[in-house]
Formats: structure tokens, C-alpha cells, sequence
């Protein structure tokens, strides 16, 4: 083939292929527009779809609260954003604690005994747990700081006891009631008051002591005699309650038995009798051994005052008079009776009337 002829067969070719693109641009969609609307602009290039910007509404930040029934130490702090939950657990927590004594209750806050609690920890718990749950709010306690609270309370309370005294009132005896003193337990009271800090317990909690007797008291005073010189008797108490009365002779007004508070330093069954020295009245005078002539009678009861005591006497006519020389003579058998009653030390009282 003649090089014109392949020339001219090239061109037609090139000619039915543009014509068959042409035709297949006409039938294709626009770029970007909505299926089923054909575009009359056969440029390719198509503005692209307009999005539409979604609408915001500016609103303040809301707090984070804590869920519905939360509590912290079993204190409610649910539906409480964090700042007001603290500020309620401090107040909460600084409630004083009652503490009870014997006669009063007193009040202490926890900032005095040393304690703090870990708020800041509970409430960051708090804010992670479910709807109803209890969040523990642990305390830090300070033993020591307890301690010292403790000692000093102990220096207000404590209280020693006070014995009963004997006393004469209106020619009769009268004992005294004293009191028994007290203690407080420090040992005790501390762990008592750390657990009720610990367990968020305002109690009153009650402290305990330790009771101190009396060592005298009016069950222990005992026996007590009462002479009355005026009237020649000699009455018996046991404490304030009178057992007998019996009829004695006290000394004469030259030998007068001293008045004042004595007491029984001995006691001898059977007596010998000495005379006195340098008493003109038994000047010469010699012992007497016991029997029915000895002018102690079968018992003796020395009083402290010197020389002076309470015993029997064989002369019966001298009772209810002033006729001794400064003892006091009781019949034989009362002064028996008398014996077996009293001890060494029971108390003396000798009054004029």
C-alpha cells in the first residue's frame, strides 16, 4: 500500500474514535449533582455541597456531683457536689465528744485530742462508687496527745478519799460520813476515746474510776465511851448507836478525873494493885495481889491519861458518887461486860455535865 493510502485510513480512524468519545461524554451524570437531574454545563469541574454547621448553645459548666445516697462515714453526702460534701464531713467531724463523770458531762473536740480525718482521700472515693454505698472515713489518731488530755482530766477528778471523823455533839458521839475517793482509769479512758474518734462515735462515753476507801469510815469507828462526870454514868456506843448505860463513881473534887478524849491503852484481867507514887493518900500503902479485896475488882482498862483507868471495885456503895481518886469504878460485873466489849485504842470522852 501507497504511503497517502495508509495516511488516509489513519485519519479516518482517528475520526470514528473522536466521534465515539464524544458520544460517551454526552451520557455521563455532573460531578456533584443529585442523582437524577442531568446538567446542561459539560465542564467537569463542579463546586462541591455546601455542609450546613450544626447549631451550639453556650451553657456554664455544671459541678460533678456525688451519686444519689452516697454516704461517707455513714454521713449523707449524695447529690453534694465535692466543696460541699468536704465542708459538711469537717463539720461533721469536728462535733465535740461528750465524755461522761461521775457527776458531769463535759465536751472535747477532736482538734484538742490530736485527731484529724482523711476527708480529702473519702471523697475521692466517694465520687467513684455506685448509687446507696458507704464510703469509710478514716481518722488519724494521736495516742499521745490523748494521753496528755487524759493525765490532766485525771488532775481535775480524781479525788482522795476523806475519812469520817469521830466527833462528840451534844454530849453524844457523831461520826462524821467522809467520802471515798476516786481514780481515773487513764489506760482505759484513752482506748475509749480514740475508738469512739476512730468510729465517728460522740457519745457520751462514759469513763471509769478506780474507787479509793475511806480508811475510817462510820461502819469501821467501833466502840466509843462516854463519861459523863456530872452525872456519874458511863454510856456505850457502838459508833452512834447506844448499847448500854451503867452507874460509875468518878474522883473526888480533890482527886477530880480529868475531862477530854482518851483512849483504852491497856487491859489487864485479874489486877494487882500498886499504890500510886507520891500520893499522899497511900502514903505507906502496899501492894495488893488479886482477890476479893483488891480495890480494882478483876479488870482493868488503863486510860491514856496517866494513872487513870476504868475498873471494878469491891465497894458497891461508892457507884453513882464522887468518891474515887480519879478512876472510874464500875460494879464488878459491868466492868466484866465492859472488858469482853472494847478493844486497845477505843476512843474515851469524859465531860463535866
Amino acid at each position: 500500500m501507497k504511503r497517502g493510502g495508509v495516511t488516509a485510513l489513519f485519519l479516518a480512524a482517528c475520526a470514528v474514535a473522536g466521534l465515539l468519545a464524544a458520544i460517551a461524554l454526552t451520557a455521563a451524570p455532573v460531578g456533584g449533582a443529585d442523582t437524577g437531574t442531568t446538567g446542561t454545563d459539560t465542564t467537569a469541574t463542579t463546586a462541591p455541597p455546601t455542609e450546613t454547621a450544626p447549631t451550639t448553645t453556650t451553657t456554664a459548666p455544671r459541678a460533678l456531683t456525688i451519686a444519689t445516697g452516697v454516704t461517707v462515714g455513714r454521713a449523707p453526702v449524695g447529690g453534694l457536689a465535692p466543696e460541699a460534701a468536704r465542708a459538711q464531713l469537717r463539720r461533721l467531724f469536728s462535733r465535740p465528744l461528750k465524755l461522761k463523770l461521775p457527776a458531769r458531762t463535759i465536751a472535747v473536740t477532736p482538734q484538742e485530742l490530736g485527731a484529724a480525718a482523711y476527708v480529702g482521700d473519702a471523697l475521692k472515693r466517694a465520687r467513684l462508687v455506685r448509687p446507696g454505698a458507704n464510703v469509710p472515713l478514716s481518722v488519724k489518731v494521736n495516742p499521745a496527745s490523748i494521753e496528755r488530755y487524759v493525765r490532766a482530766l485525771a488532775r481535775r477528778v480524781d479525788r482522795a478519799p476523806v475519812d469520817s471523823r469521830l466527833l462528840l455533839r451534844k454530849l453524844k458521839p457523831y461520826v462524821t460520813p467522809g467520802a471515798p475517793g476516786r481514780r481515773l482509769k487513764q489506760v482505759l479512758a484513752t482506748r475509749s476515746i480514740a475508738l469512739a474518734l476512730k468510729t465517728h462515735d460522740r457519745g457520751p462515753v462514759e469513763l471509769r474510776f478506780d474507787e479509793l476507801e475511806q480508811k475510817e469510815s462510820r461502819a469501821t469507828i467501833g466502840d466509843v465511851i462516854v463519861i459523863r462526870r456530872g452525872q456519874n454514868r458511863l454510856y456505850f456506843y457502838d459508833g452512834m448507836h447506844l448499847v448500854r448505860a451503867f452507874g460509875v463513881a468518878t474522883g473526888q473534887s480533890r482527886y477530880p478525873t480529868p475531862l477530854g478524849r482518851y483512849e483504852i491503852v491497856v487491859k489487864w484481867k485479874n489486877p494487882w494493885w500498886y499504890p500510886p507514887p507520891d500520893s499522899p493518900w497511900a502514903k505507906g500503902a502496899k501492894a495488893i495481889p488479886p482477890g476479893p479485896g483488891n480495890p480494882l475488882g478483876t479488870r482493868w482498862l488503863g486510860l491514856s491519861a496517866p494513872l487513870v483507868g476504868i475498873h471494878g471495885t469491891p465497894n458497891d456503895a461508892s457507884i453513882g458518887y464522887s468518891q474515887s481518886h480519879g478512876c472510874i469504878r464500875m460494879h464488878i460485873p459491868d466492868a466484866e461486860w465492859l472488858f469482853g466489849q472494847v478493844d486497845i485504842g477505843t476512843p474515851v470522852y469524859i465531860v463535866a455535865p
